[in-house]
Parts: C-alpha cells; sequence; structure tokens
C-alpha cells in the first residue's frame, strides 16, 4: 500500500518506524489531545506498532498510516483510519510532529487516504473524535467535509469528545 500527493508518500507502518512512534507519541500535542498511551521506551513503541497497527491491518484492511516527505524521505505523521471500540463506526484519525504542523500536510495526507480507502472499501459513513477544544483539529476536520453531531464518551472513558461525522453519498 503506497499513496502519493504532490508532496507525501504514504504508507503502512513497520517496524523500522519504531523510533518514529515513540517520538510521536510523546509529544505534548499527542498527549494532550489524544491521550497518554504509555509508550516510555522504544521496547513499549515497538510493541504498540505490533499490538495496535498490524493487527488492523490485517482484520480491517486499513489502520495507521505513516506520512513522509516525498522529497527527503522524512516521517513527519501519521494519519489513518481506526475501528475503535464504543464507537459504531470507522474513526478517521491524524497526528503530526510539532515541527511539521501548520503547512497543510494533515489536510493533504487525510484527504488523500479518505480517498484512497473510499475507493477500497463500502463505507456509508466515517467518524472523527476530537477533545471539543481542539479548534485546530476540528478546522481540519470541517475542511475534510466532516460535520459535527454530539459529545460523546467512549466505554472506560471520563472524557468529553466531539463526534464529527462524514456521510458518504451512495456513488462514493
Amino acid at each position: 500500500m503506497k499513496i502519493t500527493t504532490d508532496r507525501l508518500l504514504i504508507t503502512r507502518f513497520t517496524l523500522e518506524d519504531t523510533p518514529f512512534v515513540f517520538e510521536l507519541l510523546n509529544t505534548p500535542a499527542w498527549i494532550q489531545n489524544i491521550g497518554d498511551r504509555g509508550v516510555r521506551t522504544l521496547e513499549d513503541a515497538r510493541s504498540y506498532i505490533i499490538e495496535k497497527y498490524f493487527p488492523s491491518y490485517e482484520k480491517d484492511g486499513f489502520g495507521a498510516y505513516k506520512v513522509m516527505l516525498k522529497d527527503s524521505g522524512v516521517t513527519i505523521g501519521m494519519t489513518g483510519f481506526f475501528s475503535r471500540e464504543g464507537l459504531g463506526g470507522i474513526d478517521a484519525g491524524f497526528a503530526f510532529l510539532p515541527d511539521y504542523e501548520g503547512f497543510g500536510y494533515a489536510y493533504e495526507s487525510t484527504r488523500a487516504v479518505l480517498d484512497y480507502e473510499l475507493e477500497r472499501h463500502d463505507f456509508e459513513k466515517i467518524l472523527a473524535i476530537t477533545l471539543p477544544a481542539n479548534q485546530r483539529s476540528i478546522n481540519l476536520l470541517e475542511r475534510l467535509d466532516f460535520v459535527y453531531d454530539k459529545i460523546i464518551r467512549l466505554p472506560n472513558d471520563d472524557v468529553d469528545l466531539a463526534l464529527y461525522v462524514l456521510k458518504i453519498s451512495p456513488s462514493g
């Protein structure tokens, strides 16, 4: 699986991406907006890839994808689709290293993955969740044509999340 845009290359994660996953999951923005996943060592990051990303590729045919700059090959972030317990649908998500925020990479990569996955899967809708105060994510979701639905809580969580929905027309 490989998706390209004018500036980006998007592929599945491999174990070689362990240092990047460690770095991304420990950025202040990830911890604040997505949550602390307890990834404290490179071995934790390796296990995270094995336990979270690989099963999704196998079971669902989609998952978290790494986003790289096409010109340099530098990994700058992730985007993809997730199947979360209690959400009742496929969830789009994205996160980028701080040095690469604000350049349109999240929009470009997420739009490309949406287009790619909608060609491969028969989704009626795509969901997205974010903290109600995360205005940058909200702006991006709205730019991608997601519409606010309601405030929800996931099972075993005590955080209010804003649920956004992208309804898919039958023709894709």
